[in-house]
């Protein structure tokens, strides 16, 4: 399965909208096979801050590990953010 991070807007800046973001994607998250990958892309997002990306991206790591994919990006605030929370983690993301 495959989810665009701009359904969220293009702007994912603040830990109250990645934590609402996250509740939102629950009822998908539910329905995802035990087997499938959950691949994240960020084409269309513009900014996307630590905060955000703890809130939502975190929880999915921690629930989904390996089967969770970031797909590659060539935004710089993207590739900023993704390497803070993976430090903060002490966890690598996959990527594709």
């Amino acid at each position: 399965m495959k989810i665009k991070l701009e359904k969220f807007g293009t702007t994912l800046i603040s830990r109250e909208l990645g934590s609402e973001a996250f509740k939102a994607f629950q009822p998908t998250l539910i329905e995802l096979p035990s087997n499938e990958e959950l691949e994240i892309d960020f084409s269309g997002v513009l900014t996307l801050s630590p905060s955000w990306t703890d809130e939502f991206l975190s929880p999915l790591l921690e629930r989904l590990g390996e089967r969770l994919v970031l797909l590659s990006s060539d935004n710089l605030s993207v590739q900023a953010t993704l390497k803070i929370i993976q430090e903060a983690n002490k966890r690598a993301f996959k990527f594709k």
